[in-house]
This record gives C-alpha cells, sequence and structure tokens, in this order.
C-alpha cells in the first residue's frame, strides 16, 4: 500500500481548499492506493481535540478525483461538528473510497482498506456511510481494530441507519414545536426525498405518528418496499416534483446539496430536517431560508443518531443507552433555534457557534 499524490490538475485546488480556505483548516488528509486491489481512497481528519476522529466510510463514483478530496474535506469537518453537538468524546473524520460499489467493491479492496485505517493507529475511527453496509465493515474490521458499525455476531452494534433516522424524527418534532407549538407531525404533510438505509425508517416513524407522508427516490424498488408496506404513503417522480409539492417539512434524506438557490426558492415547506449530510450548496442558503420564512434543523445536529450508536460500541453496544442518548438530539435541536432567535442569527450559525465553542474549551482544556 502507498501514498499517493494527487493528479497536476487537480494538486493546486486542492491544496487551495486545504491550506487557504474556511473548508481547510485540517489536520491530516491521507490519499490511499493499493494497485493490486484497484483501492483509491481520500481520509480525512479534521480535528481530534475533542478526541479520535470518528467517521463513516463513503464508497461512490466521484466525477474525479478532487471532487472526491472536496468530499472527504466537507464530510470530515462536518462531523467534527456533528460529534461535538452530540455530545461524543470524539472529533471529526471521514473517508471516500473511489469508484463504483457496485462494479469494483470487492473483499481484497475493503481488507486493502482497513490496513490503511490501522495505519493511522487509531487517531480515525471509521463506520459505514453512503455505499458501505454493515457486512463490509466486518471485513474492514479483520484489518484494523478501529471499525464500527459491524454486525452483532462480531461484536458490533448493527445498522446505524435505526438511530440516524431516529435522531432525524426527533429534530423534526423540535423543529414542529417551535414551528407550531406542538413536538409532532400528526396532521402534518412530510416530504422525504431519498427512502434508502435511512429515510426507509424515517418514513415509519412519521407514519406511526399520524404524518401524511409523501416521497421520492431514484431506485424504483426503494419506492416500491415502502408503499406496498404503506400504501397510504404516496409517490412523486422526482425531488423536483416533491419541493413544488404542497409540503409542511421537507426532508432531504440522499446525497448532499439539495438545498440551493434554486430549491429554496421553489420549497412549499416551512421546515426542512432530514438526514443527509451537507444539505446546505453553498455558504448564504441558511439565511436565504431565514428570509422565507423557513424553519431549517441542521442536519449535522439531527442526523448524529447513527454516530451514537456507532460510538457506544466502542464501550460494549447497548442499544437502549444509544437510544436514550439519541432522544436527546430533540433537546439540543431546541437549544440551537433558541440560541439562534436570541442572537438573531440563523440555526446553522447557531449551531455552528455552539460546536465551535466545545472544540475551543477542549483545545484550551488540553
Amino acid at each position: 500500500m502507498t501514498d499517493v499524490r494527487p493528479t497536476a490538475g487537480a494538486e493546486s485546488g486542492v491544496l487551495q481548499t486545504l491550506f487557504r480556505t474556511d473548508q481547510g483548516g485540517h489536520e491530516q488528509v491521507v490519499l490511499c492506493q493499493d494497485r493490486e486491489s484497484g483501492l483509491k481512497a481520500v481520509i480525512a481528519l479534521h480535528s481530534t481535540a475533542l478526541g479520535p476522529a470518528l467517521g463513516g466510510t463513503r464508497f461512490h463514483a466521484y466525477a474525479s478525483d478532487e471532487e472526491a478530496v472536496r468530499d472527504a474535506l466537507n464530510l470530515s469537518r462536518g462531523m467534527s461538528y456533528k460529534n461535538a453537538l452530540a455530545g461524543l468524546d470524539h472529533g471529526g473524520g471521514k473517508a471516500v473510497i473511489i469508484g463504483d460499489p457496485d462494479l469494483i467493491k470487492t473483499e481484497e479492496l475493503l481488507l486493502a482498506y482497513g490496513r490503511f485505517v490501522a495505519s493511522l493507529g487509531g487517531r480515525y475511527v471509521t463506520a459505514c456511510d453512503v455505499g458501505t453496509y454493515v457486512r463490509d465493515m466486518d471485513v474492514v474490521a479483520r484489518e484494523n481494530r478501529w471499525t464500527t458499525g459491524r454486525s452483532p455476531e462480531n461484536g458490533g452494534a448493527g445498522d446505524s441507519s435505526v438511530l440516524t433516522a431516529f435522531g432525524v424524527f426527533q429534530g423534526m418534532r423540535a423543529a414542529a414545536r417551535t414551528q407550531w407549538g406542538e413536538p409532532t407531525l400528526r396532521g402534518r404533510r412530510v416530504g422525504v426525498a431519498g427512502v434508502g438505509k435511512v429515510g426507509h425508517h424515517l418514513v415509519e416513524h412519521l407514519v406511526e405518528d399520524g404524518a401524511e407522508v409523501v416521497i421520492t427516490d431514484v431506485r424504483a424498488e426503494a419506492v416500491e418496499r415502502i408503499t406496498a408496506r404503506r400504501p397510504q404513503v404516496t409517490a412523486v417522480t422526482d425531488a423536483d416534483v416533491l419541493i413544488r409539492t404542497p409540503l409542511d417539512v421537507y426532508a432531504p434524506c440522499a446525497l448532499g446539496g439539495a438545498l440551493n438557490d434554486e430549491t429554496v426558492a421553489a420549497l412549499t415547506a416551512t421546515v426542512v430536517c432530514g438526514a443527509a449530510n451537507n444539505q446546505l450548496a453553498h455558504p448564504g442558503v441558511e439565511k436565504n431560508l431565514a428570509d422565507r420564512g423557513i424553519l431549517y434543523a441542521p442536519d449535522y445536529v439531527v442526523n448524529a443518531g447513527g454516530v451514537i450508536q456507532v460510538a457506544d460500541e466502542l464501550h460494549g453496544f447497548d442499544f437502549d443507552r444509544a437510544k436514550a442518548k439519541a432522544t436527546k438530539i430533540y433537546d439540543t435541536t431546541l437549544a440551537i433555534f433558541d440560541r439562534a432567535k436570541s442572537d438573531g442569527i440563523p440555526p446553522a450559525a447557531a449551531a455552528d457557534r455552539l460546536a465551535e465553542q466545545r472544540m475551543a474549551e477542549a483545545r484550551a482544556a488540553r
């Protein structure tokens, strides 16, 4: 296994991002390659101020290597903030494996990736993310003891999407209380974009709470799985149609960047609360939401249930203990909305301030 440099065309852009922009400030970025297995990966450690960096492994067919590096930088930074507000003794890290998992994912590739993570000596603890699953973490763990999200039979917590969805639901309840006075979605119409690992669990919580649910997903089988089980749930063709559908709540639960100038202008919902990471396409979108009177529940706050679950695995997993901690996402989200109101800033800025405060206090204590 070897570390490799980015291509000449990408190097200046990557270094510019890493060292000279707000997206940077990372402690360490490792570019990994194993030619025999075909592995190309990026491991980004944003901060270890609160403890070893913790974050998932994304397996995705990026348009370019530079795009993969930028995604790792953004996602790892988000994990620092997520872990801080979740009350975890972990910093933020993230890894991305470059390529289509349906085409190149093999046991040999995952083992090679595990060796790279192990080479960091515990500075980074990995888990599942988009494109990786519990069975993959079981393989990675054969080469790397700093692996979470493993199967119960291999000493792990299993599918972290269960508590991710539960936490998003708690954040949505907090948003409903702030916007409408009651912590329930009963009688509200909620649009869920992306009903995969997390989204389908969220739909179950919403239906059981009495919400009217509208869904969409790029995969027909994901939609059909839900509508077969829950015939009262309706489906639309795509996310563009969903955001224009009359809604009370919009829940982006697929890939990031769902909230941009065009989608915010078209939104009918007055609450946005979903599981996707990095929902804001660029700085300023949070102000656009606030200017339209749309209450935004910061993604890295409400989707922290999964990382709470896998962090608990490091201490001998107890589902009830992890769920109790994920329940506190409701209180954290309310506190952020209160801080936003008192400081006259969008909730995303209020969440950032609270997270940065905890990380700064940890650095000062050290």
